[in-house]
């Protein structure tokens, strides 16, 4: 006799959660982890939610129940930090953010009751920090990640300092946004909960504009003016904490503090030296041999560890050492420059600039065609199925033999696609 088997509505929104660029790879790890934050019923009527931001009346002709009964369910989810709900035009419009950086954050930027913290940080540590999936998925796969480093302001000289581009600054997003929200440091947080915490400051990471808004009306965060915004990136700068955002130039929604051992970047970094795709700034270290004592004081502050003490070519018959960066491995945050006591390390631009996307689109685009997973995009909902061009384009691109669309995928990045989505945006497409 047949039996129809059903799946659970955890699997469901788990394949859902694959259809982003960077993914949730499913595990018994994430299945337990989406029952923490969800319902099965929640969870099944998640699933059917397109990519893109949708309104109430959507989610009710999806879910085929009265618009009243879908605006409870939705505005419930987005009190809890699952949806982010934004105010367009005086009407709420609802998304579903990527686990990261998404609600897997969201669900530790404060102390709350209604969830089992320590169980869902022992969890969120073996999904993230044992298994290998997701790390890999969201940091290695493909050339164009989700984050990139912001460098360490106060490392620039003045000559370099003018060569800046806004958004290369932390300190021109914090400016520039429209509302700034700070709240518990997701990391450090959920490494308190497994006793593998450090010193470094709790209340300090950054949300921005339509994120920070959402987070702040559902108290998950904290509104702050531009100064104290500053303030917490000083303080920041003090404790030796990389600042990680969004990989885009326009619209950086969020900038982490980092640490080097709560962070999951940063410990992936290490863990997959070589491999993995942390956008890194536009400087390198560079070093003047003549001074550099070799006390370490740069390698301790590293936090990738691409700085090393070897022989130095000056005092051989002394067996003095000296610091070398390894170019490969370093992100740019200059770190090391403020470390230093000898004067000996300051920082250069690299010789080819770091291509960062657009905004939100260009990248969630690029991202996709680098993991095969663009259809999703295009397809889901008619998401960029109204600009029948960039559709086109896209879809030829993924046709190309792997070797082209590595091609292909450096002329998006830089100019092509760029234009595209600006010529879409100018038209209300997207």
């Amino acid at each position: 006799m047949a039996h129809t088997i059903t799946r659970s509505g955890y699997s469901r929104l788990a394949d859902r959660l694959n259809r982003f660029p960077q993914g949730a790879p499913p595990s018994d790890l994430l299945y337990n982890i989406l029952k923490i934050l969800f319902s099965e019923k929640e969870a099944g009527l998640v699933a059917l939610m397109p990519i893109k931001p949708f309104t109430a009346e959507k989610a009710a002709v999806i879910w085929k129940m009265n618009p009243a009964k879908a605006r409870n369910i939705l505005d419930e989810l987005a009190g809890r930090a699952i949806l982010v709900d934004i105010d367009r035009d005086g009407q709420s419009v609802y998304a579903l953010p990527p686990p990261m950086a998404g609600f897997f954050e969201f669900s530790l930027m404060r102390v709350r009751d209604d969830i089992d913290q320590k169980t869902l940080s022992e969890l969120f540590y073996q999904y993230l920090n044992v298994e290998e999936d997701f790390v890999r998925d969201l940091f290695i796969q493909g050339e164009t990640g989700l984050g990139r480093t912001f460098v360490h302001e106060p490392a620039l000289s003045p000559a370099e300092s003018l060569h800046v581009l806004d958004y290369e600054r932390a300190t021109a997003v914090i400016e520039s946004a429209s509302r700034r929200a700070v709240s518990l440091c997701y990391c450090r947080h959920k490494m308190h909960h497994v006793g593998r915490a450090c010193s470094a400051p709790l209340d300090i990471c950054m949300t921005f504009d339509s994120p920070a808004e959402s987070l702040i009306k559902h108290g998950f965060a904290r509104e702050v003016e531009t100064a104290e915004g500053l303030d917490l990136l000083q303080i920041a700068y003090e404790h030796g904490l990389v600042q990680f955002g969004e990989n885009v130039r326009e619209g950086v929604n969020f900038i982490c503090n980092c640490c080097r051992c709560c962070c999951e970047g940063l410990i992936a970094a290490r863990r997959f030296a070589g491999e993995i795709s942390i956008h890194t700034t536009n400087y390198i270290p560079h070093m003047n041999e003549g001074s550099c004592s070799g006390c370490g004081a740069c390698v301790q502050a590293c936090p990738v560890e691409a700085m090393t003490l070897v022989p130095s070519d000056t005092f051989p018959e002394k067996k003095a050492r000296k610091a070398e960066p390894d170019e490969d491995r370093c992100i740019g945050c200059g770190l090391c420059v403020r470390a230093c006591t000898k004067g000996s390390i300051s920082l250069k631009r690299r010789s080819g600039r770091v291509l960062t996307p657009l905004n939100g689109v260009h990248r969630a685009v690029v991202m996709a065609i680098e993991r095969g997973k663009l259809q999703n995009l295009i397809f889901d909902n008619q998401v960029l199925l109204s600009h029948r061009l960039l559709a086109g384009v896209l879809g030829v691109i993924l046709k190309l033999p792997p070797f082209r669309q590595v091609l292909a995928n450096r002329q998006v990045k830089s100019r092509y696609l760029e234009t595209l989505i600006r010529f879409a945006q100018g038209r209300g497409a997207l």
